[in-house]
């Protein structure tokens, strides 16, 4: 946030969580500050060095993209004015993190209900499907994404024990039609990021052989 009055507002990041089935919004998770920096790391799909002469420009898919940022969490405002914040009073920021652990683990009644699968002698027990999560920066940046790393570092504490200002560090992998298919709500919100970045791609300004010292190729 800013203090100057004409400054534009800025949105915030955050994570979308989507019902793996049914694509309906189980949850949002707003970033309280947006990461300073976001590191984006892609890898290209290539055919390998097995791959003949006629085929070593060839891609089996979209390149496998990373994410990694930063977010950090703190009550301390909201401790100035406990009757508006009971929350915060009462747990810190230790709600937030909760809501980010539960993109890493199955709920209790999944859990429970695998177990019951397994006490009733069932041979084959599906693993529990977590939600899709969304990556969300700005509009025009929505991504399916599958949590890779996270950690947290807890900062301060109240009396209680409970963090006040904490940070969590998030590596995301941004899954692509090859992970979900065409048909998934995942799938086609990845295909829409991908022509996004292409329609991006063709505002970059071109350049002539000039600006690399060239008269033209050899």
């Amino acid at each position: 946030m800013t203090s100057f009055p004409n400054s534009p507002r800025v949105v915030r990041g955050g994570l979308v969580l989507l019902d793996p089935v049914s694509a309906q919004v189980r949850r949002v998770i707003a970033m309280q500050y947006n990461s300073d920096s976001l590191t984006r790391t892609l890898e290209a799909r290539h055919l390998g060095e097995s791959a003949e002469r006629s085929e070593a420009l060839r891609l089996k898919g979209p390149a496998v993209e990373t994410l990694k940022l930063e977010a950090e969490l703190d009550a301390t405002d909201h401790l100035e004015f406990p009757e508006q914040h009971p929350d915060a009073v009462e747990a810190g920021v230790a709600p937030q993190l909760a809501a980010l652990e539960a993109l890493v683990n199955p709920t209790v009644s999944d859990l429970r209900a695998n177990e019951a699968l397994a006490n009733a002698g069932t041979l084959e027990i599906a693993p529990m499907e977590s939600p899709l999560v969304l990556f969300v920066w700005g509009a025009k940046r929505i991504v399916p994404v599958r949590v890779t790393e996270f950690s947290i570092t807890e900062e301060a504490f109240d009396p209680a024990l409970n963090p006040i200002r904490a940070k969590v560090n998030l590596g995301l992998r941004v899954l692509s039609v090859d992970d979900l298919g065409f048909s998934h709500k995942g799938g086609s919100l990845f295909m829409a990021y991908l022509q996004s970045r292409e329609a991006l791609a063709k505002k970059a300004t071109t350049v002539g052989f000039e600006a690399l010292g060239l008269g033209g190729l050899p």
